[in-house]
Parts: structure tokens; C-alpha cells; sequence
């Protein structure tokens, strides 16, 4: 099975044969020279994928070389901000399927409909985390009770702009419950640009990994990544993936972060506090990066296909169910946890 690869230090790749060859690069004391450290040889048959943390040295050759053997690039700054991705050739695109998908957004009925789905299965999994650990003691029913009522108002909203309204109380009710489920850190109030504590570094460092994983699993069927239902499409973002990963947040990225923290496998030595900022430090990252790829190649029973299946492959299926109800296959219901 492909991997996905995590380059935590700036560093040069390159093509070596048929491997890519990564060397990474330390800076001295004066931030002036740099030192070459340990090569490291990497098949590419075995990749994926790569996350870049630190500045990558490449050339057009290296990105020819990847674009051939399908493997993407996510970069991200140094606040753990997502700032692009190169993508292999759209060779899957269909004319068809960009007709339709354009159709669905454009009819405000249609769009309506598939933008209450992701609501709907992202509160439904946000409820189920709840009362996962409501039934652990953590005592959160009246916050259950609350996030319930407002899913009930979701099938009745008649605007997508009143739905994200619905949205963003369910979501703000939520995470009022993450001091309640977390044991040594406390929420705050939610923080993006930047995170100011650790768990709100959590969440927009884990949701925009979750992001990525939505447009690799866009990518690799007909969809376009660019037209979408509940976010609005905007210049320069790949919104269809804004939309898919709502449902999945709670499910991936949620799950993985009371882990970490109630666990212990992160602590505060693993986050750098500066300029207002809070963010993981290299150390921080692996381990948190560990956690949802983990998470990401944890298999679960799958009702309708009677296999076992991973969260990432999760995500790929969301997205032909979509391909289907634009195809008028099949109805498009959002994965709902059953366990």
C-alpha cells in the first residue's frame, strides 16, 4: 500500500533514477549556512503523497517525475497554514461531470439538498462523539440535547446562507464541550488566524491535513474540487473539499486530538508559544501526524460493501456517492458513524 510521506525539514529533492532522493538541510546557530544531514531514498512506487513543512528545494524535472506517477505535494507555512498543493494531471476530469456538477450548484433546490447532507452527517458525527464520551462520565447531555435540536432545524432551512448560520452554532456549541472531554487543556474560545492555545493549533493544523485528504480523494475521481454546495466556490481554494471534510473533521481529526491530548502523547513541550501565536514544534507535529495517519489507516467494518475499509478510503467513497447522485444513480446520504 502507497504511504504518505511527512517532510518536517527544509531540504532538496530530487529525482534519483527511479527513487527520489530527499536531503535535508539544518541551519547553524547564525541562520546563515546550512548542513546537509542524513540522505534518505525513497521508492516511488511506495509514495502516495507528501506534506511539506519546510522549504523544498525542486526543479520542473522532479515535479514531471511526480506528476507521472501520480503523487501530490501539500504545503504548508510555518504556522501550519495550508497554502497550495501540486496536483498530477487532472487526467480523470469529465466534461459531463462538470456540466452536472455546475447544473446542481447553480439549481438552488438541488444545492440546497446536498449542502443539508453535510451538515446533517457532520452534526449526526459530531453527536455520536459526544456520546461516546457522555456514556465515559464526561456528563455533556445538555450539549447533546442542544446540537440535537438545532439538527432538527437543518432539513427546514430554505437558504444555503441560513443552513452555514445553523452550522456554525452547532459547531461553536460543540466545541464548548472540548474543555468538558479534554483533561489538561483548556478550548478557549476558537482561534484561527492565528490558533492562540494548543487545542485550537490542533484543530486548524489537523483540519486543514483533513482538507488535503478531501482533495486527494476528489482528485482521484471525476469531481471537479472547485464547485461546491455549502461553502461557496471562491478564487483560488478547492471549496468541494471544504464541504467533504465537514463530515469528517469530527470522525478523523476530533477523534485523533482527545486522544492525543487525554493520552498524554502530546504535552505542552510539544507546542511553541510566540508573537500570539501557538503552534506544534517539529517534535509536536510527528507525533500529532502519526496519530491521524493512524486514525486515516484504521479499517472499519463497512455495512454496504461488506469488506473492511479504512478512513481514507472513507473519504474516496463520499465522493463517488456524490458522483452518483449527480449522475442520478442514487440519492446521496453522508456517512454516518454506526458504532
Amino acid at each position: 500500500m502507497k504511504k504518505t510521506y511527512y517532510l518536517f525539514n527544509p531540504g532538496l529533492l530530487e529525482r534519483k533514477d527511479n527513487t527520489l532522493k530527499f536531503t535535508p538541510y539544518e541551519e547553524d546557530a547564525n541562520l546563515h549556512s546550512t548542513i546537509k544531514g542524513q540522505v534518505r531514498y525513497l521508492p516511488v512506487e511506495d509514495i502516495s503523497e507528501f506534506y511539506v513543512f519546510g522549504s523544498l528545494q525542486a526543479n520542473s524535472a522532479l515535479y514531471n517525475f511526480l506528476g507521472q506517477n501520480d503523487i501530490s505535494v501539500h504545503f504548508f507555512d510555518y504556522y501550519e497554514n495550508y497554502t497550495g498543493s501540486f496536483m498530477p494531471k487532472d487526467y480523470l476530469l469529465s466534461g459531463k461531470m462538470l456540466l452536472l456538477q455546475t447544473s446542481f450548484y447553480q439549481n438552488k433546490k438541488k444545492r440546497l439538498y446536498i449542502a443539508q447532507q453535510f451538515v446533517e452527517g457532520a452534526a449526526y458525527n459530531i453527536i455520536k462523539n459526544l456520546q461516546y464520551y457522555n456514556r465515559r462520565g464526561k456528563d455533556i447531555n445538555d450539549v447533546i440535547d442542544i446540537i440535537k435540536t438545532l439538527s432538527d432545524r437543518i432539513s427546514q432551512t430554505e437558504t444555503v446562507e441560513k443552513l452555514m448560520g445553523i452550522e456554525g452554532m452547532i459547531r461553536q456549541t460543540y466545541y464548548g464541550a472540548f474543555n468538558l472531554i479534554i483533561n489538561d487543556f483548556d478550548m478557549g474560545t476558537r482561534t484561527k488566524q492565528p490558533p492562540q492555545n494548543e487545542i485550537n493549533a490542533l484543530i486548524s493544523f489537523g483540519n486543514m491535513i483533513c482538507y488535503s485528504q478531501c482533495l486527494r480523494a476528489i482528485h482521484q475521481t471525476q469531481l471537479n474540487p472547485t464547485i461546491s454546495y455549502l461553502h461557496t466556490p471562491g478564487e483560488r481554494r478547492y471549496s468541494l473539499s471544504l464541504d467533504i471534510s465537514e463530515i469528517f473533521k469530527p470522525l478523523i481529526i476530533d477523534r485523533t486530538i482527545f486522544k492525543v491530548l487525554n493520552k498524554k502523547e502530546l504535552q505542552e513541550k510539544h507546542f511553541d508559544k510566540k508573537l500570539n501565536k501557538c503552534v506544534l514544534n517539529n517534535n509536536g507535529k510527528k507525533i500529532f501526524v502519526k496519530a491521524i495517519e493512524d486514525k486515516l489507516n484504521e479499517t472499519i467494518a463497512h455495512r454496504s460493501l461488506n469488506r473492511n475499509v479504512s478512513y481514507r478510503h472513507l473519504i474516496k467513497l463520499e465522493c463517488y456517492k456524490i458522483s452518483k447522485h449527480l449522475l442520478g444513480i442514487e440519492d446521496y446520504k453522508p456517512f454516518k458513524m454506526y458504532w
